[in-house]
């Protein structure tokens, strides 16, 4: 059995693929933080703050920029 890694979207929580890219997401997340965590597709809570943003993942901890 092989084991099947899913990446997801950390915009709109949606797998990421070859065949299905996520043009829009790409371009809005040059503004906005993350919603979703990549490695599980949590739901993460996000602060914004001036200097920039924190989102955190229950499962995976804080990314920020």
């Amino acid at each position: 059995m092989t084991a099947v890694t899913t990446t997801w979207c950390d915009r709109c929580g949606e797998p990421l693929t070859a065949d299905a890219p996520h043009p829009a997401c790409a371009a809005a997340r040059r503004l906005e933080p993350p919603r979703f965590c990549p490695q599980c597709r949590r739901r993460m809570k996000v602060q914004v703050l001036p200097q920039g943003w924190s989102a955190t993942c229950v499962e995976h901890g804080e990314t920020h920029n």
